[in-house]
Order: C-alpha cells, then sequence, then structure tokens
C-alpha cells in the first residue's frame, strides 16, 4: 500500500499539531480557514497513515526530581544483522533508554540515557549494556545543561 500523499495542508495541520498536541479540530480549522469536517477527516488519515504517531505531554522532568542524562555510545564486537536486531530489541526493555540511533562511523549505537544519579548510570551500564557479549566498547557523554530541546520538526 503507498503512503498517503500529503499536500499543504496536511503539512500545515502537521505544524499545528506538533507545536500544540491539544489543539481541537474546531480551533485548527480556524487557524487555517478550512472546514471543520475536512480538517477531522485528514487528521484522521494522517493518523491511519502513520504521520501522527502520538500525542503526548512533554513532561519537565527538572520540576519533577533531580535527574542525569548521558549519551553513551556503543561500539559491538559484531556487526552481523542478527546481533545488530539483537541490541536493537534489548534496548526496547530498558525504560532508562529514551532514544537509541543506529550510527556510521566508530561507534555502533549512541543512546539517551536518563537516570537519576552517576552511580545508578554507571550500575547500569555494568549491569545491563557492558554485561551483553556482543559490547566491545562504552564511550559515554555526559550533559552538563541542555540550552535547547525542540521537539517539533521543521516541515
Amino acid at each position: 500500500m503507498q503512503p498517503q500523499k500529503v499536500d499543504q495542508t496536511d503539512i500545515q495541520i502537521l505544524n499545528l499539531l506538533q507545536h500544540d498536541g491539544l489543539l481541537t479540530y474546531k480551533e485548527v480549522s480556524g487557524k487555517l480557514r478550512k472546514s471543520m469536517t475536512n480538517i477531522v477527516e485528514r487528521i484522521k488519515k494522517l493518523r491511519a497513515n502513520g504521520y501522527i504517531k502520538s500525542t503526548v505531554a512533554i513532561v519537565d522532568i527538572d520540576k519533577l526530581r533531580s535527574h542525569f542524562i548521558a549519551f553513551p555510545h556503543i561500539q559491538l564486537t559484531m556487526h552481523s544483522e542478527d546481533i545488530v536486531s539483537a541490541f536493537k530489541t534489548e534496548m526496547e526493555k530498558y525504560p532508562e533508554v529514551m532514544e537509541c540511533y543506529h550510527l556510521t562511523g566508530h561507534f555502533d549505537f549512541m543512546l539517551k540515557v536518563a537516570m537519576p544519579d552517576m552511580v545508578s548510570y554507571n550500575n547500569f551500564l555494568r549491569d545491563n549494556i557492558g554485561a551483553l557479549a556482543y559490547v566491545g566498547n562504552i564511550q559515554s557523554f555526559l550533559v552538563l545543561n541542555q540550552s535547547k530541546a525542540e521537539t517539533a520538526y521543521a516541515l
């Protein structure tokens, strides 16, 4: 099945919803000067075709608790499709792993890991990532502060 082609109105809808996922159909239709029926149908199609994955609340973790963010870069000892797939599957198990990227270059993967503190992070690396037989090298980059965090793509 071919993915739905998106037009300029779909792009405008996606831009609005990326910045405020709580906009109602009525608000979107008003901002774009389109009928509400048209907007409802378009948003349903965008969801059905996977252009809108989900609608979430972005939590300010700093207001809730102390936390620690690190970007470990992982080098595998083997690079077969089975090993790469096994690593990806293993990372899905850990809620601490917020993002997992398969890379080109010296390292095979880069993770974004959120932990309460450095001790927890060290234990997590040692007991989980480092314990995998096919993990050869881990180099961690620790976040000192965050100056930008954008979730909306430029469309």
